[in-house]
């Protein structure tokens, strides 16, 4: 797939090109165009001539359709995405054939349904009701599109993260202007295919490439023609993005960086303890915002768990390759930054030789770490690879406050067949998801999102509703 722009209903590959490498064994798999301000310019102003054209003229059941139709392409498409992701990122075609672009399909489909089955959360008028003051009067509520999107996907979950925010941005009216992760370009081409076929009018959806900082990203997130923004990435990445914005004062909506914890009671069902934090902290190589790096075990089960989690760790062939030798590097260096802080690693901690392709690649080894203090920047800095540091503790108090001892606040488990103490324990653990014998499931109706510095906000059904759209009071006297 050739990395191009879709600008107002036009592919087109203006700008100078840089590599794109593929993670799994250091092969460029091709070359991607980085946008200029003109191009961004003109993926903005097509986007704000959408909105005053046919689209902003769409009804419900028209843009219901609409989505039915894109999800109906990605369908028909299916193995080509497959092939892109996996090509993109590294992972591997069971993960992209299982989560990926079946999630993608399944965003669109779950925001056409929402919005068939709610009309009324799309800018229809809601019930009205009565009120007194100076007199009886009318009110009622309509909803209209915030106007043109701006939104940011990260390299990790590259189709599955951008049509969670694509999807519902369509639903509500809007007109999008996507920036993928330079890194992962592809799915973001084909989608862009995809919805060219499926015939929405031209300026619905754009796609721009390029990098973040000095480039098409601050280029889109700073521009005076953006009326929200959408973005998934970094905690640093985000406040930058912050700054940007804030001269247009435009509306955010960000899903951030994560150190997430689990807490292990001592009644849990081990095996599947084991079983759930090898899923949470390597799964994607831990690539996952939502993975799990810190792990406190109840004292009487900890060495036990401590051997069976470093068992499972050493026997895994990993979970792919790091996105980038960039990226390599930076978790390479916690390895080692571990080692000096004094930890001990029960597995991996450095970087495998396969005798094959792979050594070209930007793989490190699933790492089990422990013997740290909680105040460690290896235990207190995203690391975002296959690594998590377990800790003892003795008491429900102290698991709860070493749980909540991080600047994020975006995901935790915790693993207890004590019902009383689940329902007790969760709502007072400071993350926006709380996973209570399992990890990562989901559904696409409820609130998504961190506290503290993992976000602004929340997504998922009529949440990603109510932030892609503006709700408007009218009141006629009677």
């Amino acid at each position: 797939m050739k990395a191009e722009h879709y600008v107002g209903g036009v592919f087109r590959s203006d700008g100078t090109s840089f590599p794109l490498i593929a993670p799994a064994d250091g092969s460029e798999l091709g070359t991607v165009p980085e946008a200029t301000q003109d191009v961004v310019d003109g993926a903005v102003t097509a986007a704000r001539a959408a909105l005053k054209g046919a689209w902003g003229a769409t009804g419900v059941q028209e843009r219901v359709a609409a989505l039915r139709s894109v999800a109906d392409g990605i369908e028909a498409r299916f193995g080509e995405f497959v092939d892109a992701e996996v090509a993109d990122t590294g992972r591997s075609r069971d993960f992209a054939s299982t989560v990926d672009v079946p999630r993608a399909v399944g965003n669109f489909r779950a925001y056409a349904d929402l919005l068939y089955g709610r009309p009324e959360r799309a800018h229809m008028t809601q019930v009205p009701g009565w009120s007194s003051g100076t007199g009886e009067a009318l009110n009622y509520t309509v909803r209209r599109p915030l106007g043109v999107v701006a939104i940011i996907s990260p390299w990790n979950l590259p189709l599955l993260l951008s049509t969670w925010k694509i999807a519902p941005a369509l639903a509500c009216g809007n007109t999008v202007v996507l920036k993928p992760s330079e890194e992962t370009p592809s799915t973001a081409t084909l989608l862009a295919r995809v919805i060219d076929e499926a015939g929405l009018p031209d300026g619905v959806f754009n796609l721009v490439h390029g990098h973040g900082a000095g480039a098409a990203g601050e280029f889109l997130t700073g521009h005076p023609g953006v009326d929200a923004i959408a973005f998934t990435g970094e905690s640093a990445t985000g406040a930058a993005i912050m700054r940007n914005a804030a001269d247009h004062v435009t509306p955010l909506s960000f899903e951030l960086g994560g150190k997430n914890p689990a807490l292990v009671f001592a009644d849990a069902d081990l095996d599947a303890a084991v079983d759930g934090t090898v899923r949470s902290s390597f799964t994607h190589s831990g690539q996952i915002c939502l993975c799990t790096e810190r792990v406190y075990v109840e004292r009487p089960v900890f060495d036990e768990f401590v051997a069976r989690l470093g068992e499972r760790a050493r026997a895994l062939d990993g979970y792919g390759p790091m996105i980038s030798a960039e990226h390599r590097d930076k978790v390479l260096s916690y390895y080692r930054l571990a080692r000096e802080e004094g930890a001990e690693f029960v597995a991996g901690g450095g970087a495998p030789e396969f005798g094959d392709a792979r050594d070209g690649g930007f793989h490190v080894q699933p790492t089990v770490l422990t013997g740290l203090p909680e105040t460690a920047r290896t235990v207190k800095e995203e690391i975002f690879g296959p690594v998590c540091h377990v800790a003892p503790f003795d008491t429900e108090d102290e698991a709860l406050a070493l749980a909540n001892d991080s600047p994020y606040g975006l995901a935790s488990t915790m693993w207890t067949r004590d019902l009383s103490r689940a329902h007790s324990v969760a709502p007072r653990i400071e993350t926006g998801i709380v996973w209570v014998n399992c990890w990562n499931l989901r559904d696409l109706r409820t609130p998504f999102g961190g506290v503290k510095a993992s976000g602004i906000g929340r997504e998922g059904g009529e949440y990603s509703l109510d932030f892609f759209s503006e709700p408007v009071n009218v009141c006629i006297q009677i």
